[in-house]
């Protein structure tokens, strides 16, 4: 793997792990844990295009970057609603307005689990 692969996974491992200690601490920080997961998704998927040598445009449409990805990897496509889903925690629910609830945090870290571990399977990084 490539030293630019591992940078990208490492933030995006950082992401996923503040994801789960919000989600185990109990407090109603919904929106922070629903951005956490989004940029876990995001930067997996970056490392994928990394990896792969390909452009990684700066976006935060995760739908934008797996269609960069379908072609490398058509698995990715089974997780397309997740990642629509995850698409609109990028900036919305950090502005007033918008809120995530507590369901849709729950689903967002299930979401962002299931692409975590596609991308490192497809990276070749083993599962802890």
């Amino acid at each position: 793997m490539q030293k630019a692969t591992r940078e990208w996974v490492r933030k995006a491992e950082k992401d996923y792990r503040l994801a789960e200690a919000i989600a185990a601490g109990g407090q109603r920080f919904h929106d922070e844990l629903c951005f956490h997961c989004q940029q876990s998704a995001e930067k997996y998927c970056k490392a994928l295009l990394e990896e792969a040598a390909r452009p990684i445009p700066k976006t935060h449409d995760l739908d934008d970057l797996l269609g960069l990805l379908r072609a490398l990897h058509p698995v990715l496509t089974a997780l397309r609603r997740g990642l629509l889903f995850l698409t609109g925690f990028a900036v919305d629910t950090r502005y007033p307005g918008e809120w995530a609830t507590k369901r849709q945090a729950t689903a967002a870290l299930r979401w962002a689990g299931r692409i975590r571990q596609a991308c490192r399977t497809l990276l070749g990084i083993r599962s802890r």
